[in-house]
């Protein structure tokens, strides 16, 4: 068993709030010279490149029961749907404003913890449930008004990825989480590929053979699009790593560093920053999510205490 070393943990989700919306901060780059299905299956085929060989170095066992791999199937469905969705909204929205609007998902999770699962959720976190949607609707609202409905694109994000988070649930302790991973990116590739080549045959994915020739005669814009998926298999490979070394109490507030991270990037790279109602619906989503951790703490020490009475 791996001892508790929480600043090492606090360091590996440090990494990962850094890293991550830098990845997605490349997505958006190149999502005007691209395809969208092109990038999300470069994304997972960096991922299988990195993971398969670092399971077979650990000797990690990638065999899974039958019921394991329909829920890796269907976890990995559901990642392919968020990560398209965030590369989608990136196109039209500054880097901030659509990580921010996709952190409407732990209010998801609490939602669908209460009336999927059946968990306690007290009036307190109901409360603040609605006082991080409403500040979501202040960022959505602006960015709306510019571009429509692709504004809500980040919804479908957290939509997908809450989804993704309860299945991982279930699948989480009968699975190394490098083991999933690494099946979950041979998983995304054997569905993905077969299908974007198909769609190209017919004509669907007209775009594909230009992106390649662009790929093979432009080494900068391959490099990118490398970039990408290493980027987002070492934040994920981070944060499993934090959540090995520290308790996700402990955790859970640092990951909403990833939105003040997007907010320095997409101002360095892009020069976009929030504007006034979108910062105010940013501090209201951060302010609820901090406390809907901390009421998630006081009922888990309650908990405990009552267990030990």
């Amino acid at each position: 068993m791996i001892a508790d070393r929480p600043l090492l943990g606090m360091i590996f989700m440090l990494g990962f709030c850094l890293l991550a919306p830098l990845g997605d901060s490349i997505a958006k780059i190149l999502g005007e010279s691209l395809p969208l299905a092109l990038m999300v299956l470069a994304r997972f085929m960096a991922q299988v490149a990195i993971l398969i060989p670092l399971a077979w170095a650990t000797r990690l066992k990638l065999a899974m029961t039958p019921r394991i791999l329909r829920l890796t199937v269907l976890r990995t469905l559901l990642h392919i749907i968020g990560i398209g969705a965030m590369f989608l909204s990136l196109r039209f929205l500054p880097l901030a404003d659509a990580i921010s609007i996709a952190f409407v998902m732990p209010f998801m999770m609490l939602l669908l913890g209460r009336f999927v699962l059946g968990e306690q959720v007290g009036p307190y976190r109901l409360g603040a449930c609605i006082v991080g949607f409403v500040g979501v609707l202040l960022v959505i609202r602006p960015n709306y008004a510019e571009v429509g409905t692709p504004a809500l694109l980040p919804l479908a994000v957290a939509a997908a990825f809450s989804l993704f988070m309860m299945v991982t649930r279930n699948v989480a302790k009968d699975v190394d989480p490098i083991a999933l991973q690494a099946v979950s990116g041979v998983v995304a590739v054997v569905l993905m590929a077969p299908a974007i080549w198909g769609a190209s045959l017919l004509g669907f994915e007209s775009g594909l053979r230009g992106a390649l020739e662009t790929l093979a005669t432009q080494p900068r814009t391959l490099a990118l699009l490398l970039g990408i998926g290493t980027l987002g298999t070492l934040a994920h490979l981070m944060m499993t790593w934090s959540l090995r070394l520290a308790p996700a109490s402990t955790l859970a507030p640092m990951q909403y560093l990833e939105i003040p991270f997007a907010t320095l990037i997409g101002w360095v790279i892009f020069a976009d920053l929030p504007d006034g109602l979108a910062a105010v619906g940013i501090s209201l989503t951060v302010g609820a999510g901090l406390y809907v951790i901390h009421r998630e703490q006081v009922t888990a020490r309650r908990a405990a205490a009552a267990e030990t009475a």
